[in-house]
């Protein structure tokens, strides 16, 4: 069997709460926004996209009710 430490390890001393958000100003400084221009473009992509798929499982969801309708009527 392995041996196993028993001993107690010290905890180590906390951040600081200035170096937390120090590090997360820094961080959203790397973040590159995208401009309005393709802001708008991927939010039209999102919302066509999803009238489409909806679209498609609607008609999925109407041919698939009728076609149960028809084997439950046989």
């Amino acid at each position: 069997m392995a041996e196993t430490n028993t001993e107690k390890t010290p905890k180590t001393d906390k951040a600081p709460k200035t170096s937390w958000f120090t590090g997360l100003k820094a961080e959203f400084n790397k973040i590159i926004w995208p401009d309005k221009k393709s802001l708008g473009r991927q939010s039209a992509a999102v919302v066509a996209v999803s009238i489409v798929l909806g679209l498609i499982i609607a008609v999925l969801d109407v041919f698939i009710k009728y076609g149960v309708d028809a084997l439950v009527n046989l």
